[in-house]
């Protein structure tokens, strides 16, 4: 019962969301932010409702955290949150592979996180990939499938074309491919073909007519084993309009980059595109270039990088039970080597 009274304070404390993982990448975390005591910043680079930036500045009472969310509205209800903690926090409205020049400005204004960030670097950050708890559990956002919403699906819904854009302009075959590489989609020609036809009577605007079109055109025992018939064709479609695996693919040399020595970089994916660009560039990081033949690593191509997960860890039972968004969640975390920079 203590337990259950528990998981219910942490959902009234993180406004219904229980951050994923929350204390097992504090953990990974832990080791670096401990050693560098005051001058520790961490790089919370998806802020989301702020539970894990939260825990992290209650977990290590002398860390700074520097917060980035492209959406705004999630990012001024973050702050709000957030307040108590005064200049140990600082939140930047920006893609997270685009933070350093706001970074930088924040620095020269003064901002002592920031400063500390550029001056000596970063100490840990966190990257729990994909759309937050916030944005799906907002309808009119068109993120869920569920529901008749705006075919709208921008993180940051000042800037950008939406998933209804895609829908009316793109060709054929670009919507195919899209849907068949970021959904991973059997029916995918079949379902672009439906889409242009079906545009040319009436531009689509809200998920209900989408979702009826996916309903018409997937098999019915497709339908009845492979879980929502638009699953997959709206995570396509929210990775397209946002850009999410380019974003991926900028952030991990960035961060990297930036963290001191013995500093830790932890990425949760949700789905296996997000996994296989990580791991991919954690391998590269982690690998000697020193040429073959030779018997020993050359320091000059030995590798800066060393893993601290073995594998993609994964939820257990129990955090899945607590928190089922934490299901498909794989965690993958590297640290820069004392010493080889």
């Amino acid at each position: 019962m203590a337990e259950k009274s528990s998981h219910r304070a942490d959902l009234q404390a993180n406004f219904g969301h229980v951050p994923v993982l929350r204390d097992r990448v504090t953990e990974l975390l832990a080791p670096a932010v401990e050693e560098m005591g005051d001058q520790a910043v961490i790089i919370d680079g998806t802020l989301g409702a702020g539970g894990h930036s939260e825990f992290f500045l209650k977990s290590f009472p002398q860390a700074y955290v520097i917060g980035l969310d492209r959406d705004i509205n999630a990012l001024t209800a973050a702050r709000e949150r957030l307040a108590p903690f005064g200049d140990r926090f600082v939140g930047l409205h920006t893609r997270f592979d685009q933070f350093l020049p706001l970074m930088q400005e924040e620095a020269e204004k003064g901002n002592t996180a920031c400063r500390i960030g550029i001056e000596v670097g970063i100490t840990g950050a966190l990257f729990d990939l994909g759309v937050s708890s916030m944005q799906l559990d907002q309808v009119d956002r068109g993120f869920a499938y569920r529901v008749d919403a705006p075919l709208d699906m921008r993180m940051n819904d000042t800037e950008g074309i939406t998933a209804a854009d895609i829908l009316n302009t793109y060709s054929h075959g670009d919507i195919a491919r899209i849907l068949k590489t970021y959904g991973d989609e059997r029916f995918a020609g079949k379902i672009a073909s439906a889409i242009v036809r079906e545009r040319e009577k009436q531009p689509f605007s809200t998920s209900a007519r989408l979702v009826e079109l996916l309903y018409a055109n997937i098999p019915a025992a497709t339908r009845r084993t492979g879980g929502h018939p638009a699953k997959r064709t709206f995570q396509a479609l929210r990775v397209e309009v946002n850009r999410e695996l380019e974003a991926i693919e900028n952030v991990i040399p960035l961060i990297t980059d930036l963290l001191v020595p013995g500093g830790r970089a932890v990425f949760m994916s949700y789905q296996s595109l997000e996994d296989k660009i990580v791991k991919k560039f954690f391998t590269e990081l982690t690998t000697s270039k020193t040429p073959a033949g030779l018997p020993m690593d050359l320091p000059e191509y030995a590798a800066k990088f060393e893993l601290i997960t073995r594998g993609a860890e994964k939820a257990n039972e129990k955090e899945i039970e607590e928190n089922p968004r934490s299901a498909p969640v794989r965690v993958r975390a590297i640290q820069a080597k004392k010493g080889a920079r």
